[in-house]
């Protein structure tokens, strides 16, 4: 029994490696920087209100063995051709945004150069090899011991700011006004914790995790499995708030829009006010932080546009994943040469784009799992339908109040 947990622990990790990024490091920091305590109501509505929709994607694939996309595929080849285009026009800019934070942060700790796109390109490359080399197997294992980093650091950063701090906490809940807070709240919503398509992403790995183990896991174990990263993502999320909010808030200082810039004032402000000693765990942290995101979304995107392909085109493409990677890469490669200057506009753009799409994976991902293609005995139970349909309404209302604010 212990063993076969151990086993089924996995995917889980993949997600929180996926999630936990720049939606933590620069959202969830920002929104600490800009509204103190002020939005942890909006990182605790969006955690809950997205949950059952993440959940399905280890669910399903527990309960049928297929991915979330061959699910789509069932609902009609026209559903699956939507989530392609979809997919296809925000692969490149969710890849650009998440591997120039990191590009920045690799510039400030190692130095060597501070060309953001050659560093982009390095880690890209250092990524691919990792995937060629170890393949679904490596960055299962490899996830484990980031994520524990990634902890242990995030955590000892916060608890060096909350005895550091000699300000009164004021918890008090704000409401953003105005075009600007209200785009900065969607944009923050929109990756926090993790674009929904990562439930495909989800499935995804859930199936190549059966595949690698030759154990079919249980809904059940798949389901715990998910809770564990969902939970991590959760407690991290408030880490980087309340960081962001002990150490910067009122502090006089604005996040510039350029990679290099930003991450040497995230780690200046943190070991100005933390203490030089502190500059390691941050460092720790912010990169750790970036990297798991950059090769989970490397590995994640190619995985989905070669399992979509296949379905819509009834084919098989002998080397379609590394194709799908080599593309990658050289788009988000010529969207940075594009947007490099304004990292901030670059993040925003794929942040908003991942919210106002997040109502069409909602709705797929609730008929999915309560319809005929899955088993009666793994549907959600009444709460969670109830959950699932609030949170719908939740996504297409403040998509809607983003919308009539523009």
């Amino acid at each position: 029994m212990k063993k076969s947990f151990l086993q089924s622990l996995g995917p889980g990790l993949l997600f929180a490696g996926a999630a936990i990024g720049v939606s933590h490091l620069v959202q969830s920091t920002r929104a600490g920087a800009e509204f103190g305590f002020g939005l942890l109501w909006a990182l605790l509505l969006v955690h809950i209100f997205k949950y059952p929709f993440f959940q399905f994607g280890p669910r399903y694939a527990a309960a049928t063995g297929e991915t979330l996309l061959d699910g789509y595929h069932k609902l009609g080849k026209g559903v699956l051709a939507i989530y392609y285009v979809l997919s296809f026009g925000t692969m490149f800019t969710i890849q650009a945004a998440v591997t120039v934070v990191t590009a920045g942060l690799a510039s400030q700790l190692f130095g060597i150069t501070n060309n953001l796109v050659l560093w982009s390109a390095i880690l890209l490359f250092i990524s691919i090899l990792i995937l060629l080399i170890g393949k679904y197997k490596l960055l299962d294992n490899l996830m484990k011991y980031i994520i524990i980093i990634l902890t242990i650091s995030t955590i000892t950063a916060v608890s060096v700011a909350l005895f550091s701090s000699k300000e009164a906490f004021d918890v008090t809940q704000i409401i953003p006004s105005g075009t600007v807070e209200i785009t900065f709240l969607i944009a923050f919503l929109g990756w926090m914790p993790a674009p929904l398509d990562v439930s495909i992403w989800h499935s995804i790995w859930s199936v190549e995790k059966s595949k690698n183990t030759f154990i079919k896991i249980k809904p059940k174990d798949a389901i715990f499995d998910f809770n564990v990263g969902y939970l991590g993502t959760l407690i991290l999320g408030i880490c980087f708030v309340l960081l962001g909010a002990l150490v910067m808030y009122k502090s006089g200082e604005t996040f510039s829009n350029k990679g290099g810039v930003f991450a040497s004032q995230l780690i200046t402000l943190y070991t100005k006010n933390l203490g030089d000693l502190s500059y390691i765990f941050i460092a720790a942290a912010a990169f750790t932080t970036m990297f798991s995101t950059t090769i989970t979304t490397l590995d994640a995107s190619p995985r989905a546009m070669n399992r979509s392909s296949k379905l819509l085109f009834n084919r098989d493409f002998k080397f379609g994943y590394w194709f799908w990677i080599i593309f990658l890469f050289i788009g988000t490669f010529i969207i940075l040469q594009c947007y490099l200057a304004d990292m901030g506009s670059l993040i925003k753009i794929a942040t908003i784009l991942s919210f106002l799409t997040a109502p069409f994976y909602a709705i797929l991902n609730y008929v999915l799992i309560t319809g005929k293609h899955t088993p009666k005995e793994h549907q959600p139970k009444l709460f969670t339908r109830i959950l699932s349909i609030v949170g719908i309404v939740f996504l297409i209302g403040f998509s809607i109040w983003f919308l009539m604010n523009l």
